[in-house]
């Protein structure tokens, strides 16, 4: 089981390291806030599986059903972050759940 909550919990980590990768792209190298969205997007079509595969059906569709509530601002910017936010905190739950699942045998 240590093996199988090690590999989950590498696979969170990088997970979360690829959504913060896509937000400071996105922030600070091309601007383009609809090529944010759709790369998250593209992300989060490819995290689902993961979360499948290491986790479960339950936490993947958890995860699937994440969703960024209405925003009310004219700021492209916060929206974007916003919902990487939003996606940022599920990982971070998933870990979380993760973690307490069981003991791992080193620190992710």
């Amino acid at each position: 089981m240590s093996d199988q909550l090690n590999a989950a919990l590498t696979m969170l980590q990088k997970q979360l390291q690829e959504l913060d990768a896509i937000e400071k792209d996105t922030v600070t190298t091309h601007l383009n806030t609809i090529r944010g969205i759709e790369d998250m997007q593209k992300w989060k079509a490819r995290t689902v599986p993961l979360i499948t595969q290491h986790l479960s059906v339950a936490a993947a569709r958890r995860f699937t059903d994440t969703k960024p509530g209405p925003s009310f601002t004219n700021d492209l910017f916060e929206e974007f972050s916003d919902e990487v936010d939003v996606y940022r905190t599920a990982i971070r739950a998933l870990i979380k759940e993760a973690r307490q699942a069981g003991p791992a045998s080193g620190s992710v």
